[in-house]
């Protein structure tokens, strides 16, 4: 079963994933992505002011990009 590595890019800089993940395809890889903007987003808005972007690339056990996913955030004051 292939292996695929999620790096995590955001306002921190690029967290490498040096471990990876077994699945079964790319469309599996896709979905992981997918599933895993929403939970880095959820632990790092409320850190990091309005206007965030958090991305997902993944890369396959060659180091070949393969995917990337972004979720971006953006916050405004309507009254102060």
């Amino acid at each position: 079963m292939p292996r695929y590595f999620f790096d995590i890019h955001d306002l921190n800089g690029p967290e490498r994933d040096n471990v990876g993940t077994e699945l079964p395809d790319l469309t599996a890889a896709r979905r992981e992505a997918m599933r895993l903007l929403p939970n880095i987003a959820r632990d790092e808005v409320p850190r990091d002011g309005d206007h965030q972007s958090f991305v997902v690339l993944v890369t396959d056990e060659n180091g070949r990009p393969v995917y990337s996913a972004t979720l971006s955030y953006t916050g405004l004051w309507l009254t102060r």
